[in-house]
């Protein structure tokens, strides 16, 4: 896995964190004042950037957590079926399938070039490339 330590207090909404395993978008951060005996808490919002599922946890403000390294890559589209599409990395030449996000589909066709991510192994389309 690709990862970086981050500090917990460090945190801002939209930073990314690895949370079960799981890449997600940091959506809010409430931070209690420290007790007489602890140290302050957060209480963080996370949202899955893969599978958009929403993950709640509370970590004191001094832990480390996991920060995930995001690779942005370019491919380009060789055919599509239904909602995936078969594309080929512009560097390796490799190709792979990468399922069409919603607001994609229809704009997605051959021989378009898109930017991908790779998060802890999982590719993900996200855009149409500008020339």
């Amino acid at each position: 896995m690709s990862t970086k330590p981050v500090d917990v207090g460090s945190l801002k909404v939209g930073s990314y964190v690895v949370v079960d395993g799981v890449a997600c978008t940091v959506k809010s951060i409430q931070i209690s004042r420290p007790g007489k005996h602890g140290h302050a808490k957060s209480r963080i919002e996370a949202v899955g950037i893969i599978d958009g599922q929403k993950k709640i946890f509370i970590k004191p403000s001094h832990d480390k957590m996991d920060s995930p390294i995001i690779e942005k890559e370019t491919a380009q589209v060789i055919s599509v079926s239904g909602d995936s599409a078969s594309v080929m990395d512009l560097k390796s030449f490799e190709t792979f399938d990468l399922k069409i996000p919603s607001d994609l589909i229809g704009v997605v066709v051959e021989g378009v070039n898109i930017i991908y991510w790779v998060i802890l192994k999982d590719k993900v389309m996200k855009q149409i490339k500008k020339d």
